[in-house]
């Protein structure tokens, strides 16, 4: 009896990034829910920092050629990481490389525009509101509302709630 005892009070305390996302988990339960949130999540992070990206940002002197490396969209990646280390180090790292994936592709985007291509901030629209939609189709055949709709944080869960999955495939501590 003590040696089962024992076990129960060694069990150690869910850390807070586990605890949302088992919130986060309780309206994603359905397999093709999950399936379109792995499309759409990442395809509605990229279209927003896009979208971000696009808003016009003063030129500081000061930043001399480095002017255009910095715009709004710098500092969402900023404060969205920040967060993201205070649940996770390890996530937010990951999530670094992610954006800076993403970031990559904004700039390609930039350069299609530049070169006779569609304004990068319309592609990132089109992306966003298809995306947004097959959200909606997936949480419509779960059953259950998003999570975001209870509370705002989980618009930032949802792609750490991903990685987490890839962590514990490949046996990565988070």
């Amino acid at each position: 009896m003590k040696k089962e005892q024992s076990k129960v009070n060694k069990a150690e305390p869910k850390k807070p990034v586990d605890v949302l996302f088992d919130r986060y988990a309780e309206s994603h339960q359905n397999h093709t829910n999950k399936l379109i949130h792995w499309i759409c999540v990442p395809l509605i992070v990229f279209s927003l920092l896009g979208l971000v990206w696009a808003i016009p940002f003063p030129h500081m002197e000061f930043l001399g050629k480095y002017n255009g490396f910095l715009n709004w969209a710098s500092f969402l990646i900023a404060f969205s990481l920040y967060y993201y280390f205070t649940l996770s180090p390890v996530l937010s790292f990951l999530m670094l490389w992610v954006v800076s994936l993403m970031s990559y592709f904004i700039v390609q985007l930039e350069y299609w525009q530049a070169a006779g291509g569609p304004a990068f901030w319309l592609v990132c629209v089109v992306i966003f509101v298809l995306a947004w939609i097959g959200q909606f189709v997936g949480h419509k055949i779960e059953g259950k509302k998003p999570s975001f709709l209870e509370d705002v944080k989980f618009l930032l869960i949802g792609p750490i709630w991903l990685l987490h999955f890839i962590c514990k495939k490949v046996g990565l501590s988070y």
